[in-house]
């Protein structure tokens, strides 16, 4: 189908923190990168997105900070956008779900399938902080993932595994307040009836869009077959948007129920800057709307919030929501909590000028289809050996030889040779190769092929030598040079949705302006006798120093953090808490991996009073060769449970060091199994 416009919608940033790379590998580049490519196209096309300011890990910023929960959002509302604008994110519109218009419009959505019957009211039972008199959101619990055995989970998902959570299905849950197990209290909320939609989601993603990526499509899918359950669109809190019923003190909308609204609202607010009818945009079925957001809020946007617009029964559907895994740093998972991040508006500070090297790179990287590795190192290779050496170079040696030889004028061409007529068809092919790619989201694969045109310049200047036939054959160097400058001028456009920056130098050296995507593949954008400016370079190298500053800086964030973690003493416990516990020294008799999981083990540990299966985390740190033999400290009198279908009976103690890295805790001599430790 052809459609008359798109929206674009990009995941709302929380605005707790700055924004990260890992959100810009995700959701931020590549949706920009579509948006551009879009536009050249002619397109009518709408980019939206604006910081979500109601979520609760507002509040627990607020708290940690000791500040209002409307002062973080104003300050990081502000980092975040300008940021975005000075990395050359062309959103339409950025705006706030605390605006005004954001509230009318979320309320006005609630009523709205309220009045139509859609909730189910229900008084439920909900964890509650005693020390602190409240309920508590999902987000304001963590606990140990049942299908991961991360420890840092949250209530409503693990953002190490993606797995959805409610906070019932943590393993020793602890309120985020104070620290101490919640209880389970009434509440009273309204629910949205996800179970009576699941053979229309059926029908409308597994039936209707087979073609979105594999993660997205397998994600949708194993949330349908395991069977939907009502889920609440209201919480207890006193930041969000009020529940605009009557006798609903103290509830606001549920986050990930008013955010995806977030959208709708900033196309309103750009609507009524730039005198335009917003309604097309999310009411005509000749509108595409594409969602660009990270794995963890698949669920959200593909099953959640189409589930709210159905019932609604105005809006359209999300047509496709590209969706990209996760991306690490220097082998290790971004933490925002550790400050394990490379932070946009720092790169921005400490390397000015080099906006779409962290573009390209980024985009090189891209986590399309599994989790991928940023690496300080691997920017500076693609930095010098792509974009310096190839890119730049080519249109660098044009410019050259152009005002060298022709005093800055586009040569006429000439006589073509076979190696020219090549050329030529290979050039107006690209055009076609790129878009094929961008329309199935594979922004990697357009990035390639991109640079695919410069190689193809280079290659043809290397093989042509211009410079050894300036005496004797001016015109056939006329031609040469055409050509090259051909190729520069398509590379203006083609380059132009990763390098907007520099294709902004690249079109004042060439002097032209205007160029649209239906352009590109011509042999005739410049036309004999045409003026260029002189030339610039497009990039510089980056040597080692840089490089290294930026990984000192991380490794110090890291020692700094190691450091404060030894520092923060857990709460105190009197002596007869530490006689509860059993620990003792065991032997591990046999080890294996468990299946489907890179990070546990499968011990069988002889106690000295038997002999009883352990599930540890520490595949990563150990192979099961490695922990064979191994003298080990154990608590025997955990609670069993039951980690990836095997029933776990204890827990073996483990040391972390500051890198990361697990080491046993051993006696310094031989003590048969069984031996107490106390």
């Amino acid at each position: 189908m052809t459609f008359q416009r798109h929206t674009v919608a990009a995941a709302l940033p929380y605005a707790n923190g700055p924004v990260h790379i890992g959100h810009l590998a995700g959701v931020y580049v590549p949706a920009d990168i579509y948006v551009r490519y879009l536009r050249l196209q002619g397109k009518d096309v709408l980019f939206v997105c604006g910081s979500d300011e109601l979520g609760v890990p507002i509040t627990l910023r607020a708290k940690k900070e000791g500040v209002t929960p409307q002062h973080i959002v104003d300050k990081y509302h502000t980092m975040i956008d300008q940021s975005f604008k000075e990395l050359g994110i062309s959103f339409d519109h950025y705006s706030r779900t605390s605006s005004p218009v954001h509230w009318e419009t979320a309320s006005g959505f609630f009523k709205t399938l309220y009045d139509k019957g859609i909730f189910i009211e229900e008084v439920s039972k909900q964890y509650y902080d005693e020390e602190n008199q409240q309920f508590l959101a999902d987000r304001y619990i963590q606990g140990t993932c049942p299908n991961c055995e991360y420890e840092s989970a949250y209530g409503d998902q693990c953002e190490n595994c993606g797995t959805s959570l409610s906070p019932s299905d943590l393993i020793n849950p602890k309120s985020m307040l104070s620290g101490q197990p919640p209880v389970l209290k009434e509440t009273r909320h309204w629910y949205l009836p996800m179970d009576k939609y699941e053979n229309w989601l059926r029908e409308y993603i597994l039936d209707g869009h087979k073609e979105w990526k594999a993660n997205v499509y397998g994600q949708c899918k194993s949330w349908i077959d395991q069977g939907l359950k009502p889920r609440a669109m209201t919480r207890d809190l006193d930041w969000g948007v009020p529940v605009p019923l009557e006798n609903a003190e103290g509830k606001v909308l549920y986050v990930w129920f008013d955010a995806p609204i977030g959208y709708i609202s900033a196309t309103k607010e750009w609507a009524a800057m730039n005198q335009k009818d917003w309604e097309p945009y999310w009411k005509d079925e000749n509108t595409r709307l594409i969602h660009f957001i990270g794995k963890d809020n698949i669920v959200f946007h593909c099953i959640i919030f189409p589930v709210v617009l159905k019932a609604h029964g105005s809006y359209i559907l999300p047509d496709n929501v590209p969706a990209n895994e996760f991306l690490n740093l220097e082998g290790d998972k971004i933490s925002t909590s550790r400050n394990w991040a490379v932070w946009l508006h720092e790169y921005l500070e400490d390397l000015p000028g080099k906006e779409d090297v962290l573009r390209y790179v980024l985009c090189a990287n891209a986590p399309e289809t599994k989790d991928n590795d940023f690496t300080w190192k691997d920017f500076q290779a693609r930095n010098n050996n792509e974009l310096v050496a190839i890119f730049g170079n080519f249109v660098n040696r044009v410019m050259v030889l152009t005002h060298k030889y022709f005093e800055g004028k586009v040569p006429p061409a000439g006589r073509l040779y076979d190696l020219d007529h090549k050329v030529l068809t290979k050039l107006s092919e690209f055009p076609g190769q790129i878009a094929k790619s961008f329309e199935a989201f594979r922004f990697r694969e357009a990035l390639t092929l991109m640079m695919d045109v410069a190689r193809m310049g280079n290659k043809y200047l290397a093989d042509s030598e211009p410079w050894k036939l300036i005496k004797d054959d001016p015109d056939r160097v006329g031609t040469i040079l055409n050509i090259s400058l051909q190729i520069a001028a398509n590379l203006n456009v083609l380059a132009n949705p990763f390098l907007p920056k520099t294709c902004m130098k690249l079109q004042n050296m060439l002097q032209m302006e205007g160029l649209q995507w239906q352009d590109a593949g011509s042999a005739e954008l410049l036309t004999p006798g045409h003026q260029l400016d002189k030339a610039v370079l497009l990039f510089e190298k980056i040597e080692d120093q840089l490089v290294e500053r930026q990984v000192e800086k991380l490794r110090t964030s890291k020692i700094e953090n190691a450091v404060m973690d030894v520092a923060e003493l857990k709460e105190e416990i009197i002596f007869d808490d530490f006689m509860k516990m059993d620990i003792r020294i065991g032997k591990v008799v046999e080890a294996e991996k468990v299946p489907k999981s890179k990070k546990l083990l499968k011990l069988l540990v002889d106690t000295g009073l038997d002999q009883r299966t352990i599930v540890s985390g520490i595949a990563q740190h150990y192979s099961p060769e490695e922990v064979v033999g191994q003298q080990v400290t154990v608590l025997l009198n955990l609670a069993p449970r039951k980690i990836m279908g095997i029933e776990s009976n204890g827990m073996i103690l483990m040391a972390e060091h500051a890198d990361g890295s697990f080491a046993f805790l051993q006696p310094d001599k031989e003590i048969y199994p069984g031996g107490e430790v106390s």
